[in-house]
Parts: structure tokens; sequence; C-alpha cells
């Protein structure tokens, strides 16, 4: 007995990409970006609560997150001037239009990603 396979046509000319689409996804899905904007959602923190509050994460790889946040007029680094001179970090408007993306997300990860039969379903 014979089986006839058909295979799906090629993803050719007609997929829908988004230079701007991908350009996001590469910035917000970059590893500990995503917990950086986070943990700023609901105030201004210091660099250290920052590293305190995210688990894992290292102070070069936070400052190297907050500078490229910084770049991308996601985050702002406020200083007051002192004495003693403290830094901290808020979003910008650009930074807080990213809160129902987050969301979003974590819901996801909430229905999908917390048990194994959720991955598998």
């Amino acid at each position: 007995m014979r089986y006839r396979i058909e295979s799906l046509p090629m993803v050719g000319g007609g997929l829908d990409y988004s230079a701007a689409f991908q350009r996001a996804i590469e910035l917000i899905g970059k590893r500990w970006t995503g917990a950086v904007v986070k943990a700023l959602i609901p105030a201004p923190a210091r660099f250290n609560q920052l590293l305190a509050g995210i688990p894992g994460i290292s102070d070069r790889v936070l400052t190297e997150r907050l500078r490229e946040l910084e770049t991308e007029g996601i985050v702002e680094r406020l200083v007051d001037p002192g004495p003693p001179v403290r830094v901290s970090y808020r979003l910008t408007s650009r930074g807080r239009a990213l809160e129902p993306v987050l969301s979003a997300v974590a819901d996801w990860a909430e229905s999908w990603l917390t048990t194994q039969a959720a991955a598998v379903g």
C-alpha cells in the first residue's frame, strides 16, 4: 500500500516581516532586559535595589542593560547631587509603553509555562 505525502508550501515572499518588530523582539528579548524593565514599572530604583531585586543578574550585566535601555530611550538615569550623590533609574514614557507588552507576556507565561502539562497541551 502506498501513501502520498503532501508537503506544505514553502513560506516565501508573502511572509509578514517587519524590521521594527524584529528589532523590538531582539531588544526586549535580550537576557535580563525584561526583568530590568519589569522591576522599574512600579517606581524608580537605585542600582543596588535592582541588583538585589533581580535574582541571578550580575552587576556587570545590569550595568550593560541599563546603558542599552538608556541609549534606546526606555530608561533614564537620574542623578541626585547629594551629598551623597545618588543615582536612580526610571522608565521614560517609551519604557512605560512596554508595560502592557510585559503584562501580556507574563499572562502567557502563567498560562503556558507553569506546568509540564501546559507545555505539551
